[in-house]
Order: structure tokens, then sequence, then C-alpha cells
């Protein structure tokens, strides 16, 4: 049964990156060195800060952090809503992610972008797709932290 959900053969939701897990609650996974060296990659092999080699123990991410950039995009793929915020999310961890900000007003962002960085968010998902077989393809995204 875990081997069901792990390769998605369980007929459920799907994450859409090897590093965002549904189960038990959404959450990002990463691997960490003996060095301390964290990486957005739960399949990690080696480490680029020291040279470590071998597998590298997976961890949970934090699924709160504060943006450091992020940038309105107002031109995107057919069938993408725009204008949108994108952002670079700093996690705890010493990681970052690019993502999308969501419940963040593109126009606002522009006018007054000191409210933006800096911002404590917090991870949220949503249904990005359908797969070939109809199973919900689940993203992930950051928007403003609940005090």
């Amino acid at each position: 049964m875990a081997e069901q959900a792990q390769t998605g053969t369980d007929g459920g939701p799907r994450p859409i990156v090897a590093y965002f897990k549904l189960d038990p609650k959404p959450h990002l996974v990463g691997s960490r060195c003996a060095c301390g060296a964290v990486y957005l990659d739960p399949n990690r092999v080696a480490c680029s800060k020291c040279g470590a080699s071998g597998p590298l123990p997976q961890i949970d991410i934090s699924t709160k952090g504060k943006v450091y950039v992020f940038s309105v995009i107002h031109q995107s793929f057919p069938g993408i809503k725009t204008p949108y915020v994108s952002a670079i999310v700093d996690l705890p961890e010493g990681v970052s992610v690019r993502t999308s900000l969501f419940d963040v007003d593109p126009e606002q962002a522009q006018k007054e972008p000191q409210k933006i960085f800096d911002l404590p968010v917090e991870l949220t998902t949503y249904v990005a797709a359908k797969d070939r077989e109809g199973h919900d393809v689940v993203a992930f995204a950051f928007k403003p932290a609940q005090n």
C-alpha cells in the first residue's frame, strides 16, 4: 500500500513535483547532509558543500517562510491567468523555493513592494491540472501567513 501511494497508482491526487508530499498533510521534503547543508531534493545522493556521497537523509521542510524577492507576471502561457505574483520564498532550513503567491493583489504589490519583501508566508495547495488517468495534480503555492 505504501508503494502505491508513493508511485501514484492508488487513484488519488498526485503531487506536481517530487519534493512535494501530500500525506499526512501537504509539505515539502528535502535532504540534509551531516555537514548541515539542506537541499530541496528528497533523493539527493551527494553534497555540494562538503562532497559527501551516498543517499542523504530525507527531512520535512517547513511550511512557513518569508518572501525574498517577487515579480508581477503579465504574460504567460495560454490558459494561465495574468497578472500573478511569482516569488522566491526563503525557508528556515536555509533553502529557497520558487513559487506563486496567492492572496496577494498584483497591482497592489507593484504599488507598494515594500509590503511584500520579507512578508511571512505559509504553504497552500491547489489543483493545477488532471493527469491522463483523470487524477488531480496538486501543486503548492504560498500565501500570507495567518497570525
